[in-house]
């Protein structure tokens, strides 16, 4: 039982630790009535907290409209990729949605959809890939996965540097792409070692954990083993899939994977059905040349935009 002269006399110390608001004037308030009011006054609160932390988190992002337009084209360009047509075209997805939201926004949405891709890929190659190359590359790449995890960490708070980075590496995948022809040339002569494999995983589980662009050190490494077009195919895809699984645990660990991207993955998955399609369409009627062009042409334009930070027609013609 509480004394009412007690409870009276204690009242300004409950006041200012609690801020609990009694009234000055009129007769002593009942201890019940103002623990139900503080209560229910508590539980409204905090209703109103938990709807906005819904509508933060799990509805639509507020996103621009040209997100949505370029969202989808980076998206219809993966399912092409993952369909064999314009080698490493999936590239250009992150750094295009990158223009218009966050760099960790970009990567940790692309991501799932990516592993949606290679549940059918990984079907269809999980008995033809080299064993012995995967068992060489994934430890390197978790290394790789770790160090760019700690550079996506440090830098969570520089969206400046997160966008020139990955800018960076949008121009050298161009770059790479340009010589490739001399350049594959000469790695096919090489002898590949063990070591270079574990170093090639490396650099493709860093590049791959802040842009999904690992082909490029993953070939180096494959290309001088002259393995069978169909194995050499199942490796990459055994390869990538695998990488894809092992950075959801950053991803989930440093908060860039949230419950708010659900819905704008929803909306974006069929559409890389709908590329795979388009991909296997193209694949039988027409060659890749001005399709790879094409798409290279505009990562080195968003590469260069990222860079500078403003579009590239302004920059150059404006202001």
């Amino acid at each position: 039982m509480v004394n009412r002269e007690s409870w009276a006399s204690a009242r300004p110390t409950w006041e200012s630790e609690r801020s609990i608001h009694l009234p000055q004037t009129g007769p002593e308030p009942d201890l019940r009535a103002y623990v139900r009011r503080n209560m229910f006054t508590s539980m409204r609160m905090g209703r109103v907290l938990v709807l906005q932390h819904i509508e933060r988190n799990c509805l639509f992002p507020d996103y621009p409209t040209t997100f949505w337009v370029l969202a989808v084209l980076s998206v219809v360009f993966v399912g092409i990729a993952k369909a064999g047509f314009g080698g490493g075209v999936g590239v250009v997805a992150t750094p295009l949605m990158a223009l218009t939201i966050s760099v960790a926004d970009a990567a940790a949405i692309m991501l799932p959809l990516l592993i949606a891709c290679d549940v059918f890929a990984v079907a269809h190659y999980r008995k033809t890939f080299d064993r012995r190359s995967i068992k060489l590359m994934l430890p390197g790449s978790v290394l790789g996965i770790g160090v760019g995890a700690a550079f996506f960490g440090y830098f969570a708070s520089n969206e400046r540097m997160l966008q020139i980075g990955l800018g960076v590496l949008a121009i050298i995948f161009v770059l790479y792409q340009l010589v490739r022809g001399l350049v594959s040339e000469a790695i096919a002569k090489r002898h590949s070692h063990a070591a270079e494999g574990i170093l090639m995983g490396a650099i493709s589980g860093f590049t791959s954990t802040l842009a999904h662009a690992g082909g490029p050190p993953a070939k180096i490494y494959l290309l001088p083993q002259k393995l069978p077009r169909e194995i050499f195919v199942g490796t990459t895809v055994i390869f990538f899939a695998s990488i894809n699984q092992i950075k959801l645990i950053p991803y989930i660990g440093l908060d860039l994977l949230r419950i708010g991207h659900v819905g704008t993955i929803a909306v974006l998955a069929p559409l890389s059905y709908v590329g795979v399609k388009l991909g296997i369409f193209l694949n039988a009627r027409f060659t890749d040349l001005w399709f790879n062009r094409l798409v290279y042409s505009i990562l080195m334009i968003t590469g260069v935009q990222l860079v500078i930070g403003k579009s590239v027609i302004i920059y150059f013609f404006g202001q």
